[in-house]
């Protein structure tokens, strides 16, 4: 079968899911495909641009998630039913590629594509919403950001030493708000509750159209 940059990265999204970030290396990605490594090179020049690659089709992924959940929002939805749609379908776009937070978390630094696409996108959200364009920067970040730590979470591996029965009742003892708290929601419910804390706590940054306006006459007159 011919080599191409999609099967080149069909591979190393398969590589990468077994080995994570550190593990990762362009020699395990040719074992796959039994070629020598120095054939992929043609395709991708190196390790940081594969990776580049991929990151790209999994934010591109979300990026199209993300647009047909807006699509499916009704006319008069407001501004944080569409940032809470954006965040949400990029959760469930990167749940789906195991390790896809890490290659989330670094392809702004890379400018990849999608990557800047989905922070232009949530600007634009935020901007038409009201956001001074001084906060705009930060919350989009914001944003992100959390959605790529909650997904972190959620991929990172099992604890190495199995809790027991014992373990959990201590923890009850000691940590009686913080267990309550772990056990009160599921992670899905959990994660649109943060979405409406973050959208509350913009939302405090948006003046009123008024504000500050001169009022008008009901003539029309200032």
């Amino acid at each position: 079968m011919k080599l191409t940059a999609d099967r080149i990265i069909d591979a190393g999204m398969a590589v990468f899911a077994q080995t994570g970030y550190h593990g990762f290396s362009v020699r395990q990605v040719a074992d796959r495909l039994d070629v020598h490594a120095g054939s992929l090179y043609y395709h991708v020049p190196s390790k940081a641009a594969l990776l580049q690659l991929m990151a790209d089709r999994v934010v591109r992924q979300a990026y199209e998630a993300g647009t047909a959940a807006l699509a499916g929002l009704p006319a008069q939805a407001g501004w944080p039913a569409r940032v809470t749609a954006q965040a949400v379908a990029l959760r469930q776009s990167i749940r789906q590629h195991p390790g896809g937070a890490i290659m989330l978390a670094g392809s702004p630094k890379t400018l990849s594509p999608g990557a800047l696409s989905l922070m232009e996108r949530l600007l634009a959200t935020l901007a038409e919403a009201g956001v001074p364009p001084e906060h705009c920067g930060t919350a989009a970040d914001t944003v992100l950001s959390h959605v790529t730590g909650y997904v972190l979470q959620e991929q990172s591996d099992p604890p190495a030493v199995p809790v027991t029965a014992e373990d959990v009742a201590a923890l009850h003892r000691s940590f009686p708000w913080t267990v309550a708290a772990a056990a009160a929601h599921g992670p899905d419910e959990r994660f649109t509750r943060s979405l409406d804390l973050l959208c509350a706590g913009i939302g405090t940054l948006i003046r009123p159209p008024a504000e500050g306006a001169p009022s008008e006459e009901p003539d029309g007159r200032s």
